[in-house]
């Protein structure tokens, strides 16, 4: 790759924090699209509009990531005046519809939970670490990265606030619910007895910590033991059934946004749909027509 793109790419690591992953997705579309018409700074408009023809068998939300990571290319060599021009208006804008999360629905959550709090009332220690994770995924909405890396520092003593390092690095503080403080206070105790009480995470293991695949493998399990379809729950689901069922409360759209740690409001209008039946019984019974039934 030239000089350019790996200077972009410093670009974002550094000023936007972006995450090593996305630096890689960045790359890696970078560098197919200088494979497909040369160097990225000193290709014109008709070399870029040739894009669409070369993209034209993948999927729209292939395209629409390929053609965001060009733009903000073209518009950073712009600015750093290694282009007189900024050829994006060449590139296709593909509509791509973002798909609709899965969730579960409050039963099914009901039931997952009275599974977990009748195998932690064994006393294993695995069964409570159980309850203690299920508690911060549903009740605090964790993407399971940051849930499995959680440093014991940043477990709570007297504010019921929890320090999570999100994507990019960006910190937030999101709320623990009573009940995830006593399932948190309960694993903490059987951690201690378990003699890793000295270990940097809250969750650790042989290696550094519990990994988002094991996380991933324990709640399936636990969904098959509740009669829930493990095919149905991964730890987003429970993001998503957190996030949806708050919306369903009454929760305002952008403290939601700061819960989830989204950096971009459209990210967290995602939710709303699940909301659509509440907002039209809403409109149906406070709308002063709705009430008073004049119609035109």
């Amino acid at each position: 790759m030239g000089a350019a793109t790996e200077a972009f790419l410093d670009m974002l690591a550094a000023e936007r924090g972006a995450a090593a992953n996305t630096l890689a997705a960045y790359r890696r579309d970078l560098d197919g699209a200088e494979g497909l018409i040369g160097d990225l700074t000193g290709a014109n408009r008709d070399a870029v509009g040739r894009l669409a023809a070369a993209w034209s068998g993948l999927a729209p939300s292939t395209v629409a990531r390929k053609s965001s990571a060009l733009r903000q290319f073209f518009g950073f060599a712009l600015d750093e005046g290694w282009r007189g021009d900024d050829p994006s208006s060449a590139l296709p804008r593909p509509r791509a519809r973002r798909p609709l999360p899965k969730i579960l629905s409050h039963s099914e959550v009901d039931r997952l939970f009275e599974r977990a709090e009748l195998e932690a009332d064994s006393g294993k220690p695995a069964a409570i670490r159980q309850l203690a994770l299920l508690e911060l995924l549903y009740g605090s909405g964790l993407r399971a990265s940051e849930l499995v890396s959680l440093p014991l520092a940043s477990v709570p003593r007297d504010a019921p606030l929890l320090t999570v390092m999100g994507k990019g690095g960006q910190a937030r503080m999101v709320p623990v619910s009573e009940r995830a403080r006593e399932a948190l206070s309960r694993w903490l105790a059987v951690r201690q007895e378990e003699g890793v009480g000295s270990a940097r995470f809250l969750f650790p293991s042989r290696a550094k910590h519990l990994t988002r695949m094991r996380l991933f493998q324990l709640l399936r399990e636990l969904a098959a033991r509740a009669d829930i379809d493990p095919q149905s729950i991964s730890p987003h689901v429970l993001r998503h059934a957190f996030a949806t069922h708050l919306l369903e409360g009454g929760a305002d759209l952008r403290v939601l946004q700061t819960l989830l740690g989204h950096a971009d409001i459209s990210t967290t209008q995602i939710y709303t749909h699940v909301d659509a039946a509440r907002l039209v019984a809403l409109v149906n019974a406070r709308h002063p027509l709705a009430r008073s039934g004049t119609s035109d």
